[in-house]
């Protein structure tokens, strides 16, 4: 703040005690719309190392996790962020597999990951959000999404790309057009391990679910959730799936994506409200309305341009037909 005052609204004269005390509410980032720096505008957060990496390693309000699940430039490097943001990869990847089918290709299993941070959005439900904002993101980025998760497919054991693709083969990795089939092994222990694996507070969040899902009681839940604590056992067989999590990745298909999409709203919906109230304050009357104003202009934007997708596919449909 000392840096940058003229960055922050008129809730900064109240002290940068108050300030602290704001950037903490929802998921812990003080944002700035419409910045010049060097010539650019641009709108960037703040917020502290320790949170960043407690969502990162954790998913307590998959905010921050979200938007470093998708293809960033990182402009300065930090070790425990770099480290943090592994796992938050590697934890995305795991969640796509449980939301998809044991075939799919890399453009859904892409869509399935940028999809999950909006989930519980409010903003998705309002008119200030393009609705083809995930497929736009990732039809945009495939090249990046490539180059950022294929190395991740690659080590996990339960997935695999079905052709013979190489990390060192740029014809593929360079090719925006590309979208290579994968498939998944759906063994129920390897599917246990993987629920094992989990962000820690989501997967509390996953388990609850289905301890009402299973009727399983109280007691019996405590039990087990002493048994998966990460605080206890040695480091490898903590991470191994016992008979709860092999029940949570053998449920039926459908009941499985429903209860994982239902946690991912559940984690995202509070903090992410938050936060998005919370920018009436700090990002200042005129900033917040400017960026009302854009975020409607997509949303109609993107409308109109569904409303023509369905069109030409609908008179497609009539003449083939015909």
């Amino acid at each position: 703040m000392k840096q940058h005052r003229d960055h922050y609204s008129g809730i900064a004269s109240l002290g940068s005690g108050f300030v602290s005390r704001v950037q903490n509410w929802g998921a812990g980032v003080y944002f700035h719309p419409y910045i010049e720096m060097n010539g650019m505008l641009i709108k960037y957060g703040v917020t502290s190392i320790d949170n960043l990496v407690t969502d990162l390693s954790t998913w307590d309000s998959l905010y921050l996790a979200g938007r470093l699940q998708k293809p960033v430039k990182i402009l300065r490097d930090h070790p425990q962020v770099r480290v943090a943001n592994q796992r938050n990869l590697i934890a995305a990847l795991r969640t796509a597999l449980l939301l998809l089918p044991p075939n799919f290709t890399e453009e859904e299993l892409y869509t399935a990951i940028s999809g999950m941070s909006y989930l519980g959005d409010p903003r998705m439900s309002l008119p200030t959000e393009n609705k083809s904002k995930v497929d736009n993101i990732v039809k945009n980025n495939m090249v990046h999404f490539r180059r950022l998760y294929a190395p991740l497919i690659k080590t996990l054991p339960n997935v695999t790309f079905t052709e013979n693709v190489r990390l060192d083969d740029e014809d593929w990795v360079l090719n925006p057009l590309a979208n290579t089939k994968l498939e998944q092994d759906m063994d129920p222990v390897k599917r246990g391990n993987m629920v094992r694996r989990l962000p820690s507070k989501f997967r509390s969040r996953l388990y609850f679910r289905y301890q009402k899902n299973l009727s399983i009681p109280k007691e019996e839940f405590s039990r087990m959730m002493k048994e998966a604590s990460d605080e206890e056992g040695a480091s490898v067989q903590r991470h191994i799936g016992g008979e709860f999590e092999r029940r949570i990745a053998t449920d039926d298909p459908k009941q499985l994506r429903q209860v994982v999409r239902r946690v991912i709203k559940q984690t995202v919906n509070w903090p992410s409200t938050v936060t998005s109230l919370k920018g009436l304050a700090t990002g200042g009357w005129g900033r917040t309305l400017r960026y009302l104003r854009e975020k409607f202009e997509k949303w109609s934007k993107g409308r109109a341009q569904e409303k023509a997708r369905k069109s030409a596919a609908s008179e497609a449909e009539k003449e083939k037909s015909e």
